[in-house]
Protein backbone atom coordinates (compact mmCIF):
# COMPACT_ATOMS: atom_id res chain seq x y z
CA UNK A 1 0.00 0.00 0.00
CA UNK A 2 2.83 2.33 0.89
CA UNK A 3 4.55 2.53 -2.44
CA UNK A 4 1.31 3.47 -4.33
CA UNK A 5 0.82 6.18 -1.91
CA UNK A 6 4.51 7.04 -2.65
CA UNK A 7 3.59 6.90 -6.28
CA UNK A 8 -0.22 9.00 -6.00
CA UNK A 9 1.98 11.93 -4.16
CA UNK A 10 4.56 11.42 -6.83
CA UNK A 11 1.69 11.85 -9.38
CA UNK A 12 0.09 14.82 -7.55
CA UNK A 13 3.45 16.88 -7.40
CA UNK A 14 3.81 15.85 -11.15
CA UNK A 15 0.25 17.98 -12.40
CA UNK A 16 0.73 20.55 -9.78
CA UNK A 17 3.78 21.42 -11.14
CA UNK A 18 2.76 21.48 -14.47
CA UNK A 19 -0.37 23.13 -13.64
CA UNK A 20 1.55 26.30 -12.26
CA UNK A 21 3.96 26.06 -15.28
CA UNK A 22 1.12 26.39 -17.53
CA UNK A 23 -0.89 28.89 -15.78
CA UNK A 24 2.78 30.97 -15.47
CA UNK A 25 3.25 31.35 -19.22
CA UNK A 26 -0.24 32.41 -19.36
CA UNK A 27 0.53 35.88 -17.68
CA UNK A 28 4.04 35.88 -19.42
CA UNK A 29 4.29 38.25 -22.61
CA UNK A 30 5.01 36.21 -25.99
CA UNK A 31 7.52 36.88 -27.99
CA UNK A 32 6.90 40.08 -30.28
CA UNK A 33 7.74 38.56 -33.72
CA UNK A 34 9.13 42.08 -34.63
CA UNK A 35 11.74 41.84 -32.41
CA UNK A 36 13.02 38.69 -34.65
CA UNK A 37 12.72 40.91 -37.54
CA UNK A 38 14.37 43.45 -35.83
CA UNK A 39 17.04 41.66 -35.31
CA UNK A 40 17.45 40.04 -38.24
CA UNK A 41 17.91 43.55 -39.63
CA UNK A 42 20.77 44.58 -37.33
CA UNK A 43 22.56 41.45 -38.06
CA UNK A 44 21.99 42.29 -42.02
CA UNK A 45 23.23 45.76 -40.92
CA UNK A 46 19.96 47.72 -42.34
CA UNK A 47 19.72 49.70 -38.93
CA UNK A 48 17.46 52.28 -40.05
CA UNK A 49 14.82 49.95 -40.95
CA UNK A 50 15.44 47.67 -37.52
CA UNK A 51 14.85 51.15 -35.02
CA UNK A 52 11.18 51.47 -36.00
CA UNK A 53 10.54 47.95 -35.26
CA UNK A 54 12.48 47.37 -32.20
CA UNK A 55 10.88 51.18 -31.00
CA UNK A 56 7.48 49.25 -31.27
CA UNK A 57 9.17 45.94 -29.38
CA UNK A 58 10.27 49.01 -26.36
CA UNK A 59 6.71 49.89 -26.49
CA UNK A 60 5.24 46.89 -25.48
CA UNK A 61 7.90 45.45 -23.24
CA UNK A 62 9.55 48.69 -21.82
CA UNK A 63 11.72 46.53 -19.93
CA UNK A 64 12.71 44.03 -22.95
CA UNK A 65 16.93 44.56 -22.26
CA UNK A 66 17.61 42.70 -25.65
CA UNK A 67 15.51 45.14 -27.54
CA UNK A 68 16.81 48.48 -26.04
CA UNK A 69 20.65 46.87 -26.49
CA UNK A 70 19.75 46.77 -30.47
CA UNK A 71 18.14 50.11 -30.06
CA UNK A 72 21.55 51.60 -28.50
CA UNK A 73 23.32 49.41 -31.05
CA UNK A 74 21.19 50.55 -34.00
CA UNK A 75 21.35 54.28 -33.42
CA UNK A 76 25.59 53.79 -32.54
CA UNK A 77 25.90 52.21 -36.02
CA UNK A 78 24.44 55.20 -37.83
CA UNK A 79 26.47 57.91 -35.60
CA UNK A 80 23.69 58.99 -33.65
CA UNK A 81 25.27 58.89 -30.72
CA UNK A 82 22.98 60.53 -28.07
CA UNK A 83 19.85 58.27 -28.30
CA UNK A 84 22.36 55.24 -28.63
CA UNK A 85 23.25 55.91 -25.11
CA UNK A 86 20.11 56.38 -23.72
CA UNK A 87 19.17 52.74 -24.88
CA UNK A 88 22.30 51.18 -23.80
CA UNK A 89 21.68 53.08 -20.51
CA UNK A 90 18.03 51.72 -20.29
CA UNK A 91 18.82 48.19 -21.36
CA UNK A 92 21.76 47.86 -18.47
CA UNK A 93 19.09 50.05 -15.66
CA UNK A 94 16.56 46.64 -16.68
CA UNK A 95 19.47 44.17 -16.58
CA UNK A 96 22.87 45.58 -14.99
CA UNK A 97 24.45 42.54 -16.23
CA UNK A 98 23.57 42.30 -19.90
CA UNK A 99 26.43 41.63 -21.87
CA UNK A 100 25.54 42.85 -25.27
CA UNK A 101 24.80 46.59 -24.13
CA UNK A 102 28.30 46.29 -21.35
CA UNK A 103 30.40 45.62 -24.43
CA UNK A 104 28.18 48.36 -26.81
CA UNK A 105 28.15 51.19 -24.35
CA UNK A 106 31.89 50.46 -23.57
CA UNK A 107 32.41 50.95 -27.25
CA UNK A 108 30.49 53.93 -27.19
CA UNK A 109 32.25 55.02 -24.40
CA UNK A 110 35.24 55.01 -26.66
CA UNK A 111 34.20 56.74 -29.33
CA UNK A 112 33.16 59.36 -27.47
CA UNK A 113 36.86 59.52 -25.87
CA UNK A 114 36.16 58.03 -22.19
CA UNK A 115 38.62 54.80 -22.06
CA UNK A 116 37.94 54.88 -18.07
CA UNK A 117 34.04 54.77 -18.25
CA UNK A 118 34.87 51.83 -21.33
CA UNK A 119 37.51 49.86 -18.49
CA UNK A 120 34.64 50.19 -15.96
CA UNK A 121 32.46 47.93 -18.39
CA UNK A 122 35.31 45.36 -19.37
CA UNK A 123 35.58 45.19 -15.21
CA UNK A 124 32.18 44.27 -15.03
CA UNK A 125 32.28 42.11 -17.90
CA UNK A 126 35.14 40.26 -16.10
CA UNK A 127 32.78 39.33 -13.14
CA UNK A 128 29.74 38.58 -15.52
CA UNK A 129 31.86 36.14 -17.13
CA UNK A 130 32.99 33.53 -15.03
CA UNK A 131 34.83 31.40 -17.98
CA UNK A 132 34.99 34.30 -20.55
CA UNK A 133 32.91 35.62 -23.26
CA UNK A 134 33.13 37.02 -26.47
CA UNK A 135 31.86 40.34 -25.66
CA UNK A 136 34.30 40.88 -23.18
CA UNK A 137 37.25 39.77 -25.49
CA UNK A 138 36.23 42.74 -28.22
CA UNK A 139 35.59 45.18 -25.93
CA UNK A 140 39.09 44.58 -24.29
CA UNK A 141 40.30 44.39 -28.23
CA UNK A 142 38.64 47.63 -28.58
CA UNK A 143 40.14 49.44 -25.73
CA UNK A 144 43.75 47.66 -26.30
CA UNK A 145 43.08 49.10 -30.22
CA UNK A 146 42.18 52.75 -28.74
CA UNK A 147 44.93 53.16 -26.36
CA UNK A 148 47.34 52.20 -29.10
CA UNK A 149 46.12 54.85 -31.56
CA UNK A 150 46.04 57.40 -28.83
CA UNK A 151 49.73 56.82 -28.13
CA UNK A 152 50.60 56.96 -31.78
Amino acid sequence: MAPRLMLAAFLMLGLASTAMAAGSTSTSTPPDSRFKDAESLVKAGDFASAIPLLQKVVANDPNNADALNYLGFSYRKLGDLEPASTYYEKALAVNGRHKGALEYQGELFLKLGKPELAEKNLRVLDKVCTFGCEEYDDLKAAIKAYMAKQSS
